[in-house]
């Protein structure tokens, strides 16, 4: 067993992120682990760029109201104890709501993420899903 030293909060860049965002890295697997973990804190209105992994990426929402969309559908709106998958290849992007920061652990395997445009203003207001009305 190991205490694994943890690198400082890091700000996220522009190139990927539109408004701020920061992240602790908690895991980066050491080969033959591809296993990823980061802790990734936006704050209100804040979001990623378009962008797909490789292998897939499940985010678990810890805090606040998070918005989440694959391209061409609805903008999913997310709470606390939510757990969303993207599968290998989809592009999607992510973010906190206006008004309340957000909080999600994000898993990955490898570094094959491709980044792509950023969302727009209005896509990022398109009409929204909420996780509990969906049956």
């Amino acid at each position: 067993m190991e205490l694994l030293a943890q690198p400082p909060t890091m700000k996220l860049p522009a190139e990927w992120f539109t408004g701020d965002a920061y992240a602790d890295v908690l895991l980066r697997g050491e080969e033959p682990s591809r296993a990823r973990a980061n802790m990734v804190r936006f704050t209100p209105g804040a979001r990623t760029a378009w962008h797909s992994h490789g292998l897939g990426q499940t985010l678990c929402i810890v805090e606040g109201v998070a918005l989440v969309q694959a391209r061409g559908g609805a903008i999913l709106e997310a709470r606390p104890g939510d757990v969303i998958w993207t599968p290998p290849g989809e592009e999607h992007w992510h973010g906190a709501a206006p008004g309340t920061f957000m909080t999600h652990l994000a898993l990955w395997e490898g570094d094959e993420t491709t980044w792509l445009e950023h969302v727009t203003d209005a896509e990022y207001a398109g009409p929204r899903v909420g996780t509990r009305d969906r049956t």
